[in-house]
């Protein structure tokens, strides 16, 4: 693995270890002290030693309530009554309730109109005023700043703040005392400040570990590192998490001295990785908190043989969205199966059709049966039905099957 030329020169200023040591101290006893287990699941499936950090667990489901938790602790009494403000697409947002009403501190969350409902819920559940704002990240930045201005409180970045970045740090400093030895760390980058916390927290503990860095396909902005951020298209993403256009100032600073490389994932490698962890680790991880395994899956050649650590940032995932992402991780490895036939609208024949999925082994899902719109005949019927399979092979054999007497294809 390459590693990029130091630039001490411009992070040296950012965070230090010892930071990281003393947000350690600040938040021990507020924060969870989350587990650190190997997956023999994840390992056969990617072919390396996978080490799972389990931040879906903290109260506030991510690890998002260390910087929060780090940042609120901080403040003096003045800003204490003064409020805070931030803004998040949810796991932040959360960490910032949690820790305000815990201190007594009134907050004001602004979230992006397309934040799942599940986080909007669980951060006004805190006691936080949520204010709804804007399409992207950027949007709401923007109102959450002038709210802040207006109302005088003092502004929780959730990424882009030192004291934040330091209290991400205890992700890894937890991790590498509780893992041993390990030869990658495969991390999100939305914003940067937990790649840039634990990669200063990395490099003090693990000086020769490759720290790896992932972005989603549509957030890519450090798609040419170390060379210039770009801007990425955006747009609608499972991993909303880290849907970031722009990483922040001081994490890049951070990342450009410490990180050995950063990868790019596609939505479907991510709702796959979903799908491994929830049936291979038994863990609900959400969009951004799979994506590290998404570049584990994605670029086998890298890893392959390798103890690597994956962090599961959060569990808070929609569960219609889980649902679906299930589903269509089913129906890609072939385990779902979706056939459309055109069949003789006489009686039985729906009869020796299930009988026929029946004796190879299927099991029917659904059924659709339309006679009066979708066929060139009077005398013919459209089936569509579902069929769970055991796998790719089964499903072929199921197909090949109700094809020797009716005219089948996939859906």
């Amino acid at each position: 693995m390459k590693y990029w030329p130091s630039r001490t020169a411009e992070a040296k200023n950012v965070i230090t270890f010892d930071d990281i040591r003393a947000a350690a101290r600040r938040i021990e006893g507020r924060v969870l002290r989350t587990p650190t287990l190997p997956s023999q699941a994840l390992s056969r499936a990617t072919g390396a030693e996978i080490v799972l950090k389990l931040d879906n667990l903290q109260a506030v489901g991510s690890f998002k309530e260390r910087g929060a938790a780090n940042k609120l602790a901080l403040l003096d009494e003045s800003e204490r009554r003064r409020g805070v403000i931030t803004v998040s697409a949810g796991n932040h947002a959360q960490g910032v309730a949690r820790h305000a009403s815990l201190l007594g501190i009134d907050a004001v969350i602004v979230m992006p109109r397309f934040t799942p409902v599940a986080k909007v819920t669980r951060t006004a559940a805190w006691g936080a005023r949520v204010v709804l704002h804007g399409d992207n990240f950027a949007e709401a930045t923007a109102h959450a700043n002038e709210l802040c201005e207006r109302e005088g409180r003092v502004f929780v970045h959730p990424y882009d703040d030192p004291e934040v970045m330091a209290g991400q740090g205890t992700f890894a400093l937890e991790l590498l005392e509780d893992a041993g030895e390990l030869e990658s760390f495969v991390c999100p980058i939305g914003g940067g400040g937990l790649l840039s916390g634990c990669a200063v927290t990395a490099c003090a503990l693990r000086p020769g570990m490759d720290i790896i860095g992932v972005q989603v396909e549509n957030y890519s902005s450090l798609s040419g590192f170390p060379g210039d951020e770009v801007l990425p298209p955006g747009g609608p993403t499972i991993a909303e998490g880290i849907a970031v256009l722009k990483v922040g100032r001081q994490p890049l600073e951070v990342l450009r001295e410490h990180v050995s490389t950063v990868l790019t994932v596609r939505e479907s490698a991510i709702e796959t990785a979903i799908t491994l962890m929830a049936e291979g680790a038994k863990q609900v991880s959400e969009g951004a908190g799979a994506t590290a395994l998404a570049a584990v899956l994605t670029y086998p050649e890298l890893f392959r043989g390798k103890r690597v650590a994956l962090p599961i940032t959060g569990g808070n995932i929609d569960s219609r969205i889980l649902a679906n992402t299930l589903l269509r991780s089913l129906l890609r490895d072939g385990r779902l199966l979706c056939l459309k036939m055109e069949i003789p609208d006489r009686p039985g024949v729906l009869a020796d059709i299930s009988r026929r999925i029946g004796d190879a082994g299927g099991n029917i899902i659904e059924v659709s049966h339309q006679r009066l719109f979708t066929t060139p005949s009077v005398q013919a019927a459209e089936l569509e039905v579902m069929i769970e399979a055991r796998d790719p092979e089964h499903s072929r054999a199921l197909e090949a099957e109700l094809s020797k007497t009716y005219i089948v294809r996939r859906a």
